[in-house]
């Protein structure tokens, strides 16, 4: 991977929220810095779970949100 395609860290840290205790990236702006749209990312996760820890996501309740 070049350097040229690397997402720059301000650009990424701008999406960083802290929730119940964890920094968190919530599922809308990952899609945005990955380029993509927030249904095509989750299909991508559910596809290939096994690659990501168990506690990789979580839904937000109405209040947090």
């Amino acid at each position: 991977m070049s350097s040229e395609s690397l997402i720059p860290q301000e650009r990424i840290q701008q999406y960083i929220y802290v929730l119940r205790g964890q920094r968190v990236i919530l599922d809308r702006d990952l899609a945005v810095l990955y380029g993509t749209n927030t249904s095509q990312l989750k299909q991508a996760v559910r596809r290939r779970i096994s690659r990501f820890p168990e506690d990789f996501m979580f839904e937000l309740s109405e209040q947090e949100f």
